[in-house]
């Protein structure tokens, strides 16, 4: 029988609801097959705990007196956006400081903001009739502040490459640091605890969807930038799904440093991790089955990141089971592999959110409005400038 989210939210209300982690569920199918599992479970609950250098936080300072616009802004001598209104900025994840260089960034700003760290805030202004003042520093904790929230262009990415290297030389990467001739391969999801490849075709997760971010409850804004659909088919009833996205926003000040982490990556920079978790409601045999999948059917694709192009060479297709096993085979060897995800994070953040769905704290958000079936990746085209 197919279930609404309607109906769903009513059995959390009334604490009637049956939760289960993705991997509770997988084990239920395995027991019970799909059909069973799918009357006996209402929700899943899935989990990431990733970097994600696509993040970054909305920030309102309020006025100081005299008032000043800001168009030039430090926190803790990271540069943060001043072309926004006189006291709004943005922070991005990756953004260096000027005075540590790799070991610190905004990620670090954002995440000792969340843990009531001071902040020293410089601003810089040209000056006007309405806003006279023309410099001013001083020192800000999350709670100074009106809004803090992470606007987050591009997370939760579906599917994304494993990284090798066939070079010589070690290369430092956003995937780890890469070890001459095929020395490692490193990879970046929870695999069959990962959001968009338990709903792959996004039948539940749209703008709108109430997610967990971070610790607070958040939502989906909006489709991730570089968001596109691929299907491709590895053999009979085994399909690789990757390039959906998705753009996500949460309250900072809700949120915990446990779920909350920023990285320094050796000789290339700072990033954020971030963790999410998403409910999806089990509305019928169709859905049960894609929440079915396992790590051996989910496969991404080994790319040599020594190739300085867009497109990389591709040297073969994975199983994220053969990845989690620590070693695959490449060019007839055995090369040791390692997540850049926390399968432990992954796993606690799906528990809390079925633990909150459990105590009627979290209701599922059917979405407002469906994210695009068809989306054309654009590269960036060179053209003459004269």
């Amino acid at each position: 029988m197919a279930k609404t989210f309607d109906e769903i939210n009513e059995k959390i209300k009334d604490g009637k609801v049956v939760v289960l982690t993705a991997e509770e569920f997988k084990d239920l199918v395995e027991e019970k097959g799909v059909a069973q599992a799918a009357k006996e479970v209402d929700v899943v609950t899935t989990g990431t705990f990733s970097p994600m250098c696509s993040s970054g936080a909305f920030i309102n300072f309020g006025h100081s007196d005299p008032p000043i616009r800001m168009n030039r802004i430090w926190l803790n001598d990271v540069p943060a956006y001043g072309g926004l209104a006189a006291v709004d900025t943005y922070i991005g994840a990756t953004e260096l400081s000027e005075t540590q260089g790799f070991e610190y960034g905004g990620a670090h700003v954002i995440q000792d903001l969340i843990d009531g760290k001071k902040i020293k805030l410089r601003a810089e202004s040209y000056g006007t009739d309405c806003y006279p003042r023309k410099e001013i520093t001083t020192y800000i904790t999350l709670d100074d502040l009106n809004q803090a929230y992470l606007f987050n262009p591009r997370n939760a990415y579906q599917n994304y490459n494993a990284a090798t290297n066939s070079s010589d030389r070690i290369l430092y990467t956003y995937m780890g640091t890469l070890l001459p001739q095929y020395g490692n391969v490193t990879y970046c999801t929870s695999g069959e605890l990962s959001p968009l490849l338990n709903d792959p075709e996004l039948r539940s997760i749209g703008i709108g969807t109430r997610i967990f971010i971070g610790g607070a409850q958040g939502y989906v804004a909006w489709e991730g930038t570089q968001f596109v659909r691929n299907k491709e088919v590895i053999r009979d009833g085994v399909i690789q799904y990757s390039g959906a996205t998705l753009a996500v926003v949460g309250d900072m000040k809700q949120m915990s440093s446990r779920f909350i982490r920023a990285a320094s990556y050796e000789k290339y920079g700072t990033t954020l991790f971030v963790g999410i978790g998403i409910p999806i409601p089990v509305l019928d045999e169709d859905m049960a089955k894609f929440l079915a999948v396992r790590n051996r059917d989910i496969y991404t694709q080994v790319v040599d990141y020594s190739v300085p192009s867009r497109s990389r060479p591709v040297l073969r297709k994975v199983s994220y089971e053969e990845l989690r096993s620590g070693t695959i085979e490449l060019n007839g060897k055995k090369v040791p592999t390692a997540p850049l995800s926390s399968l432990r994070k992954a796993r606690e953040i799906a528990q809390v959110l079925k633990e909150m769905i459990l105590k009627g704290e979290f209701l599922l958000q059917e979405p407002i409005q469906k994210l695009p079936e068809d989306r054309r990746f654009n590269p960036l085209k060179e053209r003459e400038v004269k």
